[in-house]
């Protein structure tokens, strides 16, 4: 297959269009597009920005916009942990574990023998106690009949409740771009920000979630949560952030979200 950038560039060319036009239609600036053209992605802001400047170019000039990051995963995104760790054989982890117990401990089948044991030892022992005494039935009864209306009363206060309870857990939160910032935020199965760059007065809506996960560019940007402004670290490079009731917690490279 050609080269990425020298794909785009044949295509610009085929189609006569300057690249000031594609700038203007992008919003990419033009030291950006020829970066990618000549495939110098180190002047680029980082990889999260290299995928979603080269998915929008791409499409810009009609080209297929997946093949073409597929392909510079490929050829220029390192290897993951995982996908460095050695293959060994299938099952292999399976046949070293059947048959014994918890980190290699008695196999299972003792286990449960002992545990039912126990069990039945335990049910003789209750039937023998409860076998002599025929009062605390007597008691239970008559307990039941002197109070029947204090029982129904606890359980309508606890479900009102839980219900500000439940509504407790969700945080409110709000980007705030101070500068140029590529933002990618999403919450459970849901994509709010698609990976896009945003510009200084730019503030996304506000959000409302039990988690979100975050993946910003760098580091032009403040988080409002339920609220509050918090600043994020200056940073040239990409950061992740988990953002919960409990607060935020940094994300390591391979799990933040990935929305090309």
């Amino acid at each position: 297959m050609a080269e990425i950038g020298e794909t785009l560039r044949d295509a610009r060319m085929r189609a006569r269009i300057d690249i000031s036009e594609i700038e203007a239609q992008t919003k990419i600036r033009a030291k950006y597009l020829r970066a990618i053209e000549n495939e110098e992605w180190d002047l680029l802001p980082g990889p999260t920005y290299v995928k979603s400047f080269l998915r929008t170019y791409a499409e810009a000039l009609g080209l297929d916009a997946r093949m073409l990051v597929e392909e510079y995963k490929l050829r220029h995104e390192r290897l993951s942990d995982d996908q460095l760790r050695p293959i060994g054989p299938p099952g292999s982890a399976a046949r070293n574990q059947r048959g014994r117990g918890p980190s290699g401990g008695p196999p299972r089948i003792l286990i449960i023998g002992v545990l039912i044991a126990l069990v039945l030892v335990a049910l003789g022992l209750v039937g023998s106690l409860g076998g002599d005494d025929d009062e605390p039935a007597v008691t239970t009864a008559e307990t039941t009949e002197t109070q029947p209306r204090t029982t129904t009363t606890p359980r309508t206060t606890t479900t009102a409740q839980q219900r500000p309870a439940a509504r407790s857990r969700l945080v409110r939160l709000q980007i705030i771009p101070t500068g140029e910032v590529y933002v990618c935020l999403v919450a459970g199965q849901r994509t709010l920000v698609p990976g896009v760059v945003l510009q200084p007065g730019q503030p996304t809506e506000t959000f409302r979630s039990r988690k979100f996960s975050l993946n910003l560019g760098n580091g032009n940007v403040r988080l409002r949560i339920n609220g509050v402004d918090r600043d994020v670290p200056s940073s040239s490079s990409a950061i992740g952030y988990t953002i919960t009731r409990n607060g935020r917690q940094p994300l390591p490279e391979g799990q933040r979200p990935d929305c090309t």
